[in-house]
């Protein structure tokens, strides 16, 4: 069963959250076409990739902006046209949390879906007042996976089983929220994936164990997956009042190069209120610095993929 995108405006959420923003889509067209990229449609929509993107956004440490970059840079695609569909692969089920989809533990879920080989049509949700955007929650029966997984046949490409056999809704983008470990449901992700997406917060011990994540992609690339690609490094956590955040930036910037998003995302009350109003910061407070941050990255990838 395939779905025509909904027009954008159609949602009075969304319609009221892009207003806000119209000033700053305008802008954002004029710098596009000046540098030679494909600008927004005049209907707010972005150019649509060739194929479904999917991107793991991965990082063995927590509290580096995971949950927060996934949901908000997914709904901000969504807002544009894009269908998009978070896949929550974290026991704590933060990202659910943010989609406003429900994730009690009798709730069918990704758990079941990896575990139990339940389609993933029956546990996919749409985001309430999102008419573009889906999630596939998680419960915390998801952490027993790590070991349930170990026994199981092909147990590293079992999402990736799922996901090629989804076939109710035509997606533009994948994007899977992993835990912060390295352990099976991350591998998982990444077999599953075109895309690496790596948040790195702006402070002190920023690099550390970036290492092992790369050498884990590495391996999997060499092994279970050869199309997967560290195609995005997002700054999160930026206090623009301290040196060391630039030094930090810098230092990220000199060793990946052009992986890196030019925006970088702020440190913001805002983006740490919306989960808990059940919603993305892009429609909780539009104009927020943390929303706009979050508008911008998501254009920058979304257009990356018009020069992939």
């Amino acid at each position: 069963m395939t779905q025509t995108p909904l027009n954008p405006g159609e949602s009075p959420l969304v319609r009221e959250a892009l207003s806000s923003v119209v000033s700053r889509e305008t802008s954002a067209t004029q710098t596009a076409i000046q540098s030679g990229e494909s600008p927004t449609g005049g209907d707010g929509t972005w150019p649509r990739p060739a194929k479904t993107r999917v991107i793991a956004v991965a990082n063995q440490k927590g509290g580096v902006g995971k949950t927060t970059t996934s949901v908000n840079i997914a709904a901000a695609l969504s807002m544009h046209g894009q269908r998009v569909l978070v896949v929550d692969l974290d026991p704590q089920g933060n990202a659910s949390t943010a989609l406003a989809t429900e994730h009690r533990g009798d709730v069918p879920d990704v758990y079941q879906v990896l575990v139990d080989d339940l389609p993933m049509a029956d546990i996919v949700k749409q985001v309430p007042d999102m008419p573009n955007l889906y999630c596939a929650p998680a419960t915390i029966d998801l952490a027993g996976a790590e070991i349930e997984l170990v026994s199981l046949v092909a147990r590293e490409a079992r999402l990736r089983r799922a996901l090629a056999a989804y076939d109710a809704i035509d997606l533009d983008y994948i994007v899977i929220d992993c835990p912060p470990s390295l352990g099976l449901l991350t591998v998982n992700a990444l077999v599953a994936a075109d895309e690496v997406m790596i948040p790195i917060q702006c402070e002190y011990y920023a690099l550390e164990g970036l290492g092992q994540l790369l050498r884990n992609v590495d391996l999997i690339k060499a092994h279970l997956n050869p199309t997967l690609n560290l195609s995005t490094i997002v700054l999160t956590m930026y206090d623009g009042r301290t040196r060391l955040a630039s030094q930090v930036a810098d230092e990220v910037r000199a060793h990946f190069g052009d992986t890196v998003l030019n925006t970088v995302i702020p440190r913001s009350v805002r983006l740490s209120e919306a989960p808990s109003y059940g919603q993305s910061v892009m429609t909780y407070d539009p104009g927020s610095s943390g929303a706009m941050a979050y508008m911008d990255a998501a254009r920058e990838i979304a257009h990356r993929a018009t020069v992939a």
